[in-house]
């Protein structure tokens, strides 16, 4: 049972990124298409994060079924502490200020939550 419920949230997880992959992918080309100045970028960026995680919390709490804002906030949690970890591995530390870092995981966190609470 256990088991099962961790299965689906690295399952969420998978899907959250192959999204975020995606919308990143498409922010990329509109930067490149329209040349955007970086505020705009690191807004883009922000909107990635927060609708990626958005959706990764509704579909965890469509697979879940039972404290569905529960597992969306574990799901946009998990999500934060993946980029963090492979952006400290990456630059071999924490370049960010920490309360951009905090910044960050509260919109992943609290629009996981939301998204398990819409769905």
């Amino acid at each position: 049972m256990l088991s099962q419920r961790i299965w689906r949230v690295v399952r969420t997880l998978i899907i959250t990124y192959i999204i975020s992959g995606i919308l990143l992918a498409g922010l990329a080309f509109v930067l490149f298409k329209f040349r955007l100045p970086e505020s705009q970028v690191n807004m883009g960026v922000n909107g990635v994060y927060i609708l990626s995680c958005l959706i990764g919390g509704f579909l965890a709490g469509k697979t879940q079924k039972t404290r569905r804002f529960f597992w969306g906030l574990l799901t946009g949690g998990l999500y934060f502490a993946f980029l963090f970890l492979m952006s400290f591995f990456q630059d071999g530390g924490i370049t960010g200020d920490p309360l951009h870092v905090a910044t960050v995981l509260a919109m992943c966190a609290l629009s996981g939550m939301a998204g398990g609470m819409l769905s």
